[in-house]
């Protein structure tokens, strides 16, 4: 991993890795940070970027169910997986210093080895 030279991590094109799944993302989440956060995918000046958000399952305010947040997770990991990006993520929820708080997110810009086009509008 890297930072680009707006300060963002990045990473550097990885081998091919097993999918992720809700399921690991969800027990990463907990056993790392206590709590189910949000994960979003963010397109600033034609890059994606993972986010994971300061919002959490367990809040009162969360505005999704278990069931809806699981399935919105899903998606994330689906534009993640195909752009091959998941052992990428994967480390970088791993060793990651840094944690969510109210108001600020954690960002990772996805590389996409020229596929973004694929997820861009």
């Amino acid at each position: 991993m890297f930072k680009d030279d707006s300060g963002m991590p990045q990473v550097a094109a990885s081998t091919p890795a097993e999918p992720l799944s809700t399921d690991e993302v969800v027990a990463l989440f907990r056993s790392r940070w206590q709590a189910s956060y949000d994960m979003q995918i963010v397109t600033r000046r034609r890059r994606l970027y993972v986010q994971v958000m300061w919002a959490y399952l367990e809040q009162q305010s969360f505005p999704l169910t278990e069931d809806a947040y699981r399935q919105h997770l899903a998606e994330v990991l689906e534009v993640v997986n195909r752009l091959g990006e998941a052992g990428a993520v994967r480390d970088w929820l791993q060793t990651t210093k840094d944690r969510p708080r109210l108001g600020k997110a954690l960002s990772l810009q996805l590389p996409g080895e020229g596929r973004l086009e694929e997820f861009l509008l």
